[in-house]
């Protein structure tokens, strides 16, 4: 059952060798400032866990995947240290992910808004159903996604990026993201979307951990200033979210 926490819920499992880390949150699976702390520090620790070879990423329930950074500590910020702080938190997942040495494998039951495809983008394999569109809404609030957008650029392209990022409204479908290089794989229901990530990661499990951890240095290569970049795409988005613009737009949301 989709958990009520004001903050969030973050549950990891570890059974044979494969660590199902799953997060949720009331307000269809967005992340708070804690939770998104919590999940950085998760992959940090797996990352050094000798027990786990590779890593399931989920959420809860059957419906939205992630509807991105809560939209009530957008609403609350002040100061440009405040915005700064709040756009590092998916900064310090992306880069936690991205510093992981176990590949991550993404299970995408349902639609994906803004840090969410951020998240999914920092995968390194994603399994997907067929609700499970995406849309980077950013622009339509006046912010934009500039913490994810290295992320997702990797994996669909810089035309990919604008198209999402320019057309803020507009869904695109989960074969859309397929065809892009964003989903691996794509399944009509979760049940069918289940079987084929279990069985996946059970036999991906069973190989040798060290040749799963050079695989998955050989594909972050040349990501090393992320570390900085994506700080530095934080402090501005985090200027954005301050200004006149952005908080007019914010109040006609609130609306």
């Amino acid at each position: 059952m989709p958990t009520d926490r004001v903050n969030g819920s973050l549950y990891t499992k570890i059974e044979n060798r494969i660590a199902t880390v799953e997060f949720g949150h009331p307000a269809s699976n967005s992340f708070v400032s804690e939770l998104l702390s919590r999940l950085a520090n998760e992959f940090n620790a797996l990352s050094k866990n000798d027990e786990v070879s590779l890593i399931v990423l989920k959420s809860e329930g059957e419906r939205a995947f992630c509807a991105g950074a809560s939209f009530d500590e957008l609403v609350a910020l002040s100061t440009l240290e405040e915005g700064k702080d709040f756009f590092s938190g998916f900064a310090n997942v992306i880069n936690a992910m991205r510093r992981c040495v176990k590949p991550i494998f993404g299970r995408i039951q349902g639609k994906a808004v803004g840090g969410g495809v951020g998240l999914a983008s920092a995968c390194d394999y994603v399994y997907a159903t067929e609700a499970a569109s995406i849309k980077l809404s950013e622009i339509s609030i006046g912010i934009a996604p500039l913490v994810i957008a290295p992320a997702v650029e990797r994996k669909i392209g810089k035309a990919g990026l604008a198209e999402l990022s320019f057309n803020p409204t507009e869904w695109k479908n989960a074969y859309w993201a397929k065809e892009k290089g964003l989903f691996s794989k794509v399944f009509d229901s979760i049940k069918e979307m289940d079987k084929e990530l279990d069985f996946h990661t059970q036999k991906m499990a069973s190989h040798n951990p060290e040749a799963l951890a050079e695989m998955k240095r050989v594909l972050w290569e040349g990501t090393e200033h992320w570390d900085t970049l994506l700080v530095e795409r934080a402090e501005a988005s985090g200027r954005l979210a301050l200004s006149p613009n952005t908080k007019n737009a914010l109040e006609k949301f609130k609306k």
